[in-house]
């Protein structure tokens, strides 16, 4: 006689609808910090930012994520202006250059990284992302091979998202799903550089405002899923703000 219930099936379908939408937001939005911009562009025609983002009990305004205004070539030059080409609106896409403290053990001729100044390429922001990774067998394909880039840690994001609804669809074993629930648990505190991140692309993508508008979903909806993933002990990274 099994022990389940159908409420214990609804519920599991319920998180597992959850975990799946959480994905889909998580891809879209790995896929356009990726400097993906047809991927963008066709999101933002179907309305589908705004239509994933109302799935959660955040609080946005979605008028700025949906619209047929903004095409592919010129949202490919306002991501290479923001986020690739270094000068008066670049904003680094990547934790360390966000990053509150220095790595004392970090040495490099990057330009955005002075011995025992925080603000650097390839801190320990990204030494620690690097172990994520590692502990998930996984090896992220977008954030041009930087660890702590916001594509790729959005792109884990969606993955882990994705294993934890498939365990829940085929009942698989809860010790996994509860280690598949705390390798997400360790890389939502450490994402709370995204706010320094969204304040500084808002203030430089002035004109047409639609990267400021994505970074604003990207920092509410992440504050919201740690809140729901977090442990309340959990103690805050470096880069999460106190």
């Amino acid at each position: 006689m099994s022990g389940h219930t159908d409420t214990d099936a609804d519920a599991g379908r319920d998180e597992a609808a959850m975990a799946t939408a959480r994905a889909r937001l998580y891809g879209l939005l790995a896929a356009t910090f990726d400097g993906e911009a047809e991927t963008a562009a066709d999101a933002l025609d179907r309305g589908a930012f705004a239509a994933v983002a109302e799935v959660f009990p955040i609080d946005i305004d979605t008028a700025d994520l949906r619209g047929d205004g903004y095409d592919a070539d010129s949202l490919a030059i306002g991501y290479d202006n923001l986020f690739v080409v270094p000068g008066t609106h670049y904003v680094p896409p990547f934790a360390s250059a966000h990053a509150t403290d220095p790595s004392e053990a970090f040495e490099s001729d990057s330009r955005y990284h002075t011995a025992g100044e925080a603000g650097e390429l390839l801190g320990d922001p990204a030494a620690d992302m690097a172990q994520l990774y590692a502990a998930a067998e996984f090896t992220p394909e977008r954030g041009d091979e930087i660890p702590d880039h916001v594509a790729a840690c959005f792109e884990f994001m969606r993955a882990l998202c994705e294993r934890e609804a498939a365990l829940l669809d085929g009942d698989g074993p809860e010790t996994t799903l509860e280690a598949v629930r705390e390798l997400q648990a360790q890389t939502l505190s450490r994402l709370g550089w995204i706010d320094r991140f969204e304040e500084a692309v808002a203030s430089r993508d002035t004109v047409e405002g639609v990267f400021a508008a994505i970074a604003r979903l990207a920092r509410t909806f992440t504050a919201w899923d740690a809140q729901e993933v977090v442990p309340a002990d959990r103690q805050p990274s470096e880069t999460t703000p106190s």
